[in-house]
């Protein structure tokens, strides 16, 4: 367990805990990331990260795009046990962090070429992957951080 002791309170960190939904989170951002691409080739004939002739599985890419949104939650699971160890109100900074984000990754597609309708199935499976991201690994942290009293008045803390 680690943990950052500070005056008033101290945020108890059970970082293997924390990690492990952080791994669970890539786990899931990838899957939606190759279900949103399968959904939109397949279902709705949309030409997502790959030329119109690839196919519903499309091309290289949507591995690579799956291991991208991964490596984000992985991003999003080290940044939130910094800001536990660091920062008053983690969840609170790591909440506007995530959001601002995922709406910079959900507008990004529309300042490239494409069609429109490629542009909003990107759009829609970048802010997928940004709400699962942000709700997981915030509840991941919620359940590995536990807030110890310090101080004058209350009991010293055993760690």
């Amino acid at each position: 367990m680690t943990v950052q002791p500070t005056q008033g309170g101290a945020h108890a960190v059970d970082a293997g805990r924390l990690w492990a939904g952080g791994a669970a989170t890539a786990v899931v951002a990838g899957l939606i990331a190759v279900v949103g691409i399968l959904v939109a080739r397949g279902v709705f004939d949309v030409p997502v990260l790959a030329p119109e002739g690839e196919g519903t599985w499309g091309d290289a890419d949507t591995p690579k795009y799956a291991l991208w949104c991964a490596l984000a939650a992985l991003l999003a699971t080290g940044l939130m046990h910094l800001l536990v160890i660091s920062t008053p109100r983690p969840l609170r900074f790591f909440g506007w962090i995530i959001a601002l984000a995922t709406l910079a990754a959900a507008f990004a597609p529309f300042v490239t070429n494409g069609s429109t309708s490629s542009k909003v199935a990107t759009a829609v499976i970048n802010l997928a992957v940004g709400i699962a991201i942000g709700t997981l690994v915030s509840g991941a942290a919620r359940s590995a951080t536990r807030t110890r009293r310090t101080g004058p008045g209350y009991p010293q803390a055993r760690y």
